[in-house]
């Protein structure tokens, strides 16, 4: 399974219409290989180099595991979102306080569809996805604020 997007590769730097400084709508997915017995897909965009911990940015699932793409800044059809660590539904734009941040776009295929409601956690949402996860893969992407410059600040080697 597979999980890329036109908009940046892996380990590059995310657009800033995607982020807080531009439209902060989320950036287009394309799906590839899902498994056929998969029921579902299930979506988490995680920051873990948020200072506060890993900061989850968007919870999504119930995806129809048919679907091989996800236009920028839509929910595909059946799909449900959850609460993400700012406390709202939907996707939140990666936005950090300082230096580069790597944001990553995990995509679970599920063996069932899940019955959660949408004001879910992403810590529910791992509990009902429980040994149900049959694939997974994930796409890292980078963000930080502009510098003076007109270029990404830079804060160090992440070790990627």
């Amino acid at each position: 399974m597979l999980i890329s997007s036109s908009a940046f590769e892996e380990n590059e730097d995310i657009p800033v219409e995607y982020t807080c400084d531009g439209e902060g709508m989320s950036p287009p997915l394309s799906f590839e290989d899902v498994p056929e017995e998969a029921r579902s897909l299930t979506l988490v965009v995680d920051d873990p180099d948020a200072p506060a911990g890993t900061f989850t940015h968007w919870v999504l699932w119930n995806i129809n595991p048919d679907v091989e793409e996800i236009e920028e800044g839509e929910v595909p059809p059946g799909a449900r979102q959850g609460v993400n660590s700012s406390g709202g539904t939907g996707y939140t734009p990666p936005c950090p306080l300082s230096g580069v941040h790597r944001y990553i776009f995990n995509l679970y295929a599920l063996d069932k569809t899940l019955d959660l409601p949408s004001s879910s956690s992403k810590e529910e949402l791992e509990e009902e996805m429980g040994g149900s996860i049959i694939a997974q893969t994930s796409l890292t992407g980078l963000y930080g604020h502009m510098d003076d410059d007109g270029g990404l600040q830079d804060s160090g080697d992440f070790g990627i």
